[in-house]
């Protein structure tokens, strides 16, 4: 269990994922610079957050709510978390049913449903789905409930795509959360490592990944996650 003061933002789990030398220059060393990619990631999160808390239809829509999971030392905001009512309200015997909630304020039961908006499009390897099963790991923690999925909204296609938050995608995301916060302790920056994900990174020049390319932490993490999957 971590402190409040141990709290990591969950969005350094996806700069982990990516490459652990650009997660230490973001996070230990402060560095950090736009290109295209992030300044329009960052102005679609903004326009969400700023965004009003609203009604639609019958579900209730919250815009930048904030995170925290003390399990796993993490905190952030949320996009949007959609709060779906529950038909029929309460079980037998006056038991919430699994995974609903009360609000404040609004009558009845609700299931809350977390949705990450991403500026491009799907990607391969964990780093979304991470980085979405942390946000929920924070509600469940939060609330006191269960969420078994969430979505993910990719701007480039205008889709959703529904991610299942089984055990598999629950360990690994602790065991990013756990290297995170083994990373950010070591106070240690890994050498690079290029590849050709590198020259979209907006930290290049201050990474220099072919200066001080040696065999390094991200390969070790890649293999790691690949364990905790088979297991």
């Amino acid at each position: 269990m971590y402190t409040e003061d141990e709290l990591l933002p969950i969005s350094a789990l996806q700069h982990l994922l990516f490459c652990p030398r650009q997660c230490a220059l973001i996070h230990l060393e402060q560095a950090w610079s736009e290109n295209a990619l992030t300044a329009g990631g960052r102005v679609l999160h903004d326009k969400v957050h700023n965004a009003e808390d609203e009604i639609c239809g019958d579900v209730f829509v919250a815009r930048g709510l904030r995170l925290r999971s003390l399990s796993l030392g993490l905190t952030g905001i949320a996009d949007v978390v959609e709060f779906h009512p529950v038909q029929g309200g309460e079980e037998p015997g006056g038991a919430t049913p699994p995974g609903a909630v009360a609000l404040p304020g609004r009558a009845g039961l609700w299931r809350p449903y977390p949705v990450e908006y991403k500026r491009g499009r799907k990607k391969f390897g964990d780093c979304d789905n991470v980085q979405l099963c942390a946000q929920a790991m924070c509600l469940e923690e939060m609330l006191s409930c269960q969420i078994p999925a969430a979505a993910l909204f990719y701007g480039k296609t205008r889709r959703r795509t529904v991610v299942p938050l089984g055990e598999p995608l629950r360990r690994i995301t602790a065991q990013a959360s756990a290297s995170l916060h083994e990373l950010i302790a070591a106070g240690r920056t890994p050498p690079g490592q290029y590849s050709a994900k590198c020259d979209s990174c907006s930290i290049f020049d201050q990474c220099m990944p072919k200066q001080t390319a040696t065999p390094a932490a991200s390969a070790y993490i890649k293999k790691a996650l690949a364990e905790i999957r088979k297991s």
